[in-house]
């Protein structure tokens, strides 16, 4: 199953994250199938690849719970109801 979640990149303690697709099987820093975006927590910045992501969802990939709620804040699941 692929799963779209957060791929942990950067210095102790300055974390940031990209969202990835990948194999539910992989590991956390494991190869992605495909990156979809990118969240810094510390700054609130996130940039996606809607139509990227919606592409994903519609193949069937499941979100985290943590990937879901950007998401929502972000409105990407009004795009893919469109």
């Amino acid at each position: 199953m692929v799963k779209l979640r957060l791929k942990r990149y950067g210095k102790k303690r300055e974390a940031s994250y990209r969202i990835v697709a990948i194999n539910s099987s992989a590991r956390r820093d494991g190869r992605p199938l495909e990156e979809l975006g990118f969240y810094n927590p510390r700054s609130d910045e996130v940039r996606l690849d809607v139509p990227g992501i919606v592409k994903r969802l519609k193949e069937g990939a499941q979100p985290t719970d943590t990937v879901r709620r950007i998401f929502e804040k972000n409105n990407v699941f009004e795009q893919l109801r469109a």
